[in-house]
């Protein structure tokens, strides 16, 4: 039986920091949250570890992340997303989606044809299940996908994904303005996928309709959307305005400013902010060429953009210094690390995590003032 004792630790709730606290762990569960000063005599076997007053967040969970440290599903190896995975697990991350690009339905199918076989062998973060962004989105809002691979929706060829995936889809973005909304939505209600919007050249009557279809979650709030107008609110004046639906942000200080994710984290409610990395493959990789999605990129005002036109790629955030990043816009430490961890396993429907109390996963970040990874604890590792 195994069986630990995090000691010292300020241990971050959704409400408020539990400073002087430890953290019981049996077979991988968490038995225990207590003040130590309560701390009695320790059986034998107990491991003891001293967090030495740094701060115990639950597993931080990226639900949209491309790749990290050089490794990738693009790669498409069962190789590269156990390494990623462990890769991520260093710097904080218990579990996360996978992302692949928008792309020919037959090389999407191929890439996780020959990945999927990499769940439940990752030794790391867990493999939540793929995140599709594509290929049914808007030609006007591309963002960086490459606008050959953009294609309209066609059921036939999400059932093939499906299949190809084993069932592993947690996430699909799509624009919801385009034909054959309706079936699409029905046919990830059915498969349990978070359908949610994205990469939408949506009007706000549009994104409304979207709503009722049950696609309350946006992707990247703001980027690669209709935006915000007096007159037409768009997809992102939806988002805003609608208590209800949730959306992703990307809180590096350049995709949206940190002033508007300020603003949002004053109107939306607290449980519907979702931190996402959106992290290319070469984000924390140390040594050239960087490519993502088959691409040259280059790392140029806080972002990675592609070379040849440097428009903005994605990010080089990781889940840390975005929870940094999002208290220095002015959110609380608890909010902000809710962000990374409750809202995204409410999201998903994961109710064993996203937050530290008795029966939970043992899936906890420990980090420092700075917000350096000390050590992530891995339930079943």
């Amino acid at each position: 039986m195994s069986h630990q004792l995090i000691i010292n630790a300020r241990v971050i709730t959704p409400e408020k920091v539990l400073p002087d606290h430890c953290i019981e762990i049996k077979d991988g569960k968490i038995a225990a949250v207590f003040a130590c000063q309560r701390l009695q005599a320790l059986e034998k076997e107990v491991e003891v570890w001293d967090a030495n007053d740094a701060y115990a967040a639950p597993g931080l969970l990226d639900l949209h992340i491309h790749g990290f440290a050089g490794f990738g599903p693009e790669l498409g190896t069962q190789q590269a997303l156990l390494q990623m995975s462990l890769e991520l697990a260093k710097h904080g991350v218990s579990a996360f989606c996978p992302t692949l690009y928008c792309g020919q339905p037959q090389q999407m199918r191929q890439i996780i044809e020959n990945t999927v076989g990499a769940f439940g062998k990752e030794q790391g973060a867990r493999l939540l299940g793929y995140h599709l962004e594509g290929p049914f989105i808007s030609p006007q809002k591309p963002g960086v996908m490459k606008p050959q691979d953009i294609t309209p929706i066609d059921m036939a060829v999400l059932e093939e994904l499906w299949q190809a995936a084993r069932g592993h889809i947690a996430i699909m973005t799509a624009a919801p303005e385009l034909a054959g909304i309706e079936q699409l939505a029905a046919f990830c209600q059915e498969k349990h996928i978070l359908l949610q919007a994205g990469h939408t050249n949506a009007t706000y009557e549009e994104f409304l309709h979207g709503a009722e279809l049950g696609i309350k979650h946006t992707t990247h709030l703001f980027n690669a959307m209709s935006s915000f107008n007096h007159r037409a609110p768009g997809a992102a004046g939806a988002a805003l305005m609608k208590p209800d639906i949730s959306a992703e942000i990307i809180a590096d200080g350049v995709h949206v400013h940190p002033d508007v994710v300020n603003f949002l984290g004053r109107i939306k409610p607290q449980q519907n902010i979702i931190l996402i990395t959106d992290a290319l493959r070469p984000t924390a990789q140390p040594n050239p060429p960087f490519l993502a999605n088959q691409e040259e990129v280059v790392f140029e005002g806080g972002v990675w953009k592609r070379a040849s036109d440097r428009v903005i790629a994605g990010s080089a955030l990781t889940m840390l210094q975005g929870i940094k990043n999002l208290v220095h816009f002015g959110f609380t430490l608890p909010h902000a690390t809710a962000c990374a961890t409750a809202n995204p396993a409410r999201l998903l429907g994961l109710k064993d995590k996203g937050t530290l109390a008795a029966g939970m996963d043992a899936d906890i970040t420990v980090f420092d003032r700075q917000f350096h990874p000390v050590r992530t604890f891995l339930s079943g590792r």
